[in-house]
Formats: C-alpha cells, sequence, structure tokens
C-alpha cells in the first residue's frame, strides 16, 4: 500500500522535505509525496487542512505530515487535521532552551533566509561554476576552491554546480577528451594548480550508457573508446597523485559530500 506523505511549511518547504526524506527512506515502504510551501496565512492552513482530510477520507488512512510552521496559529489549525503530526522544529526547541538558557525566539524563512551572510558566497559560486565549466576557460583557476577533472559525462558538471549552490565553493572542471588520451598529461595551466585538483571517474559500462544517450552508436559513445578513456585518465591520476573519487554507485550528493570530506573545504553555512 502506497501511504501518503505532506510537506508543509510557511517557507519553501526544503527543510521539512529533507527531514522527511532522511526518516521515510529507512521504510521499505512506498510514498505518495506532496510539499506545500508558502502556508503563511489562516486560508492558506484551512485549505491545506482540507486537503489532509480529504486524503484521510479517500484512503482510510491517515497521512503523515512533516512540518516546520513557525506561526503558532497557522500551526494549530495544521494540528487539527487527521494527519499524523511530525513537527521536527518544535520536537527540538524545548530541549535546546533548557540547554541554551534563553528562549526561542522563532521567525518564518530563517532557515533559508536570503539575508544570511552566505548567500551572496553561494551566488558567487553558482557564476564562477558555470563560467568555468566544461574547461571553457582555464583564466581563473586561482579563484577556484577545488578544480574536478576527469573523462567528458562522468559527473563534474552535476556536482561543480551541486558543491557551489549547497555549499557556495566555487568549482572549476575540466575535461579528458578523446584527443587527449594518445599523449594524456596535465595541462600546464592545470598543473600550476596542482593542489586544487580532484578527479572524477566512472565505471566504463555506466559511461557508456550516458554517452549512448547523448550520442548513440558513435565512437564517443563506444564500449571500447569508453574503456580506453577511463583506463588512461585514472593511470594518469595515479601517476600525478591526484585524488579521485569512482561516481558510478554514488548520488550527486554523496558525490559533493565525499569531496568535501577528502578535500577538507569549509562548507559555507545557511
Amino acid at each position: 500500500m502506497t501511504r501518503k506523505v505532506f510537506y508543509i511549511s510557511d517557507g519553501t518547504a526544503i527543510t521539512a522535505e529533507v527531514f522527511g526524506h532522511a526518516v521515510l527512506s529507512q521504510f521499505p515502504v512506498d510514498f505518495e509525496q506532496k510539499t506545500i510551501p508558502f502556508v503563511e496565512t489562516l486560508a492558506k492552513a484551512e485549505e491545506v487542512r482540507n486537503q489532509i482530510n480529504d486524503c484521510f477520507i479517500t484512503t482510510g488512512e491517515r497521512p503523515l505530515i512533516f512540518h516546520s510552521i513557525v506561526n503558532p496559529e497557522i500551526r494549530a489549525i495544521i494540528y487539527s487535521s487527521e494527519g499524523l503530526d511530525y513537527d521536527f522544529l518544535n520536537t527540538f526547541v524545548a530541549p535546546l532552551e533548557q540547554q541554551l538558557g534563553i528562549k526561542a525566539d522563532p521567525k518564518a524563512h530563517r532557515t533559508h533566509s536570503m539575508a544570511n551572510e552566505s548567500y551572496n558566497a553561494r551566488i558567487d559560486a553558482i557564476h564562477y561554476a558555470m563560467d568555468n565549466d566544461d574547461g571553457v576557460t582555464l583564466k581563473n583557476l586561482d579563484e577556484a576552491d577545488v578544480i574536478l577533472i576527469g573523462v567528458s559525462r562522468c559527473g563534474k558538471t552535476p556536482s561543480s554546480l551541486y558543491l557551489s549552490m549547497q555549499f557556495g565553493i566555487k568549482v572549476a572542471n575540466y575535461p579528458f577528451i578523446a584527443e587527449d588520451m594518445e599523449n594524456l598529461k596535465l595541462p600546464p595551466e592545470l598543473k600550476k594548480y596542482k593542489k586544487k585538483l580532484f578527479g572524477l571517474t566512472i565505471n566504463p559500462q555506466r559511461l557508456t550508457e550516458i554517452r549512448q544517450s547523448r550520442l548513440a552508436d558513435s565512437k564517443y559513445a563506444s564500449a571500447r573508446q569508453c574503456r580506453m578513456e577511463v583506463k588512461e585518465v585514472e593511470l594518469l591520476f595515479k601517476k600525478e597523485k591526484i585524488p579521485f573519487l569512482n561516481t558510478t554507485n554514488n548520488s550527486v550528493e554523496e558525490i559533493a559530500t565525499k569531496i568535501l570530506s577528502e578535500t577538507g573545504l569549509e562548507r559555507s553555512m545557511f
């Protein structure tokens, strides 16, 4: 049976989603999930309560509700629904008030506020990642926190963007292409910043599948070409003592977190 889940917030609902996903991933159950952000008025809260109650009437199962609502009046309306409430923010507030010796001062949107001092750093990092994607330019590498290198389609671009958006890390990335393979070596511009280099690699079979979806039946996507490129690039990583990670069985979130762990880079908190 599929269980209905609501993520509700008077902000973006990102916090409620992250917490809810982490908890629900522990259970071998199919969940039908609905996110409702910016529940900022009593009227909107009543609409949401009606949705939850309708779901209960239709399914006969009380839907699960993960929420991070600051306004007590809005929160009370959600509490009055037929859902099962998991208000994780308030679960931790009272114990922390005791430990810190101060009363909480809850405000909507504080967890993802644009006024947060890390916001500008993340925007700058996103622009940097886009401007320095796929080896378009090698002129600004002195500004990079890390430079990702590897074969085409091994996960460099999504990892770069995730690191910039989530953590404010400035990431450049550089692809080794087929023409590089005959005499593969680090370009002088990259060698100059060798301490910033971090390699990504991938299982050749998976690389073939990814490239086939982009350029089917091409030499670029052939199994032989993919095996050769991966082998040559991994040999280069080992020869130059460049740390590297196999991305095959990792999500972009896992890749980014492992890069941070391996490099010791400090993330911008928000």
